[in-house]
């Protein structure tokens, strides 16, 4: 086909005009017209022709361009069926299948047998605020399997997703990314290259997932119901904290909390993926 950049702010005009299209506040939609950027998405995913790609919201097609010209093969899951004589019109890549539906009702590791035998396989996305947690916990809770995830989100959404301990961004999402990933922030994304113009600017954050947990521990719903109800009420103590979200006695929680070797008196902010496991296991051992 004859190629045309998506990204060209009059060829998106034009397409989307002819197709009657209106942008969705709803679905968060946001389009790339900067190819510099689409660029810098796709090296940061590590996309080549030995990756297969979930791209999740398409949207106009201007990422996935970029994708279907680098990785042997593309899956783009678009919630808005109203897209699809857009991309019969822009996106004619061989390599490419668009699936319209919504990816939190998809079985992804059924897809993934289906699409991609004998690829690693990776997922890349341009992300609307309104469902990135969502989106997130959905692939680190089913242990999709995929070998990493380099997604577009607010600035202040990366910035929790990578947090460490002790700032103001670390909290429960953080060590839910810690504990399946190595994650970082590959780029800070100006507002200046979305059409429409978001009102913040963005980041793309790279997950590399890991081959086993970073912590071992004997059950992830107990680890994760600790990490919950440490973050429920982040400016009490620790101790405070578990006793108001946990149904557990307070003396035997400040017990357990003295066995894992901590201060009853620390915030939820100040403990590491490890010390939230030892004390999962003395809260439930």
């Amino acid at each position: 086909m004859e190629e045309k950049k998506l990204y060209s702010p009059k060829i998106m005009k034009e397409i989307l005009e002819r197709h009657g299209f209106e942008f969705s506040k709803g679905l968060g939609q946001n389009f790339i017209i900067d190819g510099n950027i689409i660029n810098k998405i796709v090296d940061a995913a590590g996309i080549d022709d030995n990756t297969g790609v979930i791209e999740i919201g398409p949207g106009f097609g201007t990422l996935t361009q970029g994708l279907c010209e680098r990785a042997k093969k593309v899956v783009a899951i678009e919630i808005d069926k109203s897209l699809r004589p857009v991309h019969i019109d822009t996106l004619g890549y061989d390599n490419l299948k668009i699936i319209y539906d919504d990816f939190m009702k998809i079985d992804i590791n059924k897809l993934i047998e289906e699409e991609f035998e004998g690829l690693k396989v990776k997922l890349v996305a341009n992300l609307p605020y309104y469902i990135t947690t969502p989106i997130i916990m959905k692939v680190l809770e089913e242990k999709i399997n995929i070998s990493g995830i380099t997604v577009m989100v607010q600035k202040e959404v990366a910035h929790r997703l990578s947090a460490k301990p002790g700032g103001k961004d670390y909290g429960a999402i953080s060590l839910a990314v810690e504990y399946r990933a190595d994650a970082r922030i590959s780029l800070i994304v100006p507002s200046t290259v979305f059409m429409p113009r978001p009102k913040v600017d963005s980041a793309v954050i790279t997950m590399d997932i890991l081959d086993k947990p970073r912590v071992l521990v004997s059950d992830e719903k107990n680890l994760f119901a600790v990490i919950r109800a440490a973050f429920g009420q982040r400016r009490k103590t620790i101790h405070n904290s578990l006793s108001s979200n946990l149904s557990i006695d307070k003396a035997k929680i400040k017990e357990a909390i003295e066995r894992a070797g901590l201060d009853p008196g620390i915030r939820a902010e100040m403990l590491s993926i490890y010390e939230f496991a030892k004390l999962a296991e003395e809260i439930y051992r």
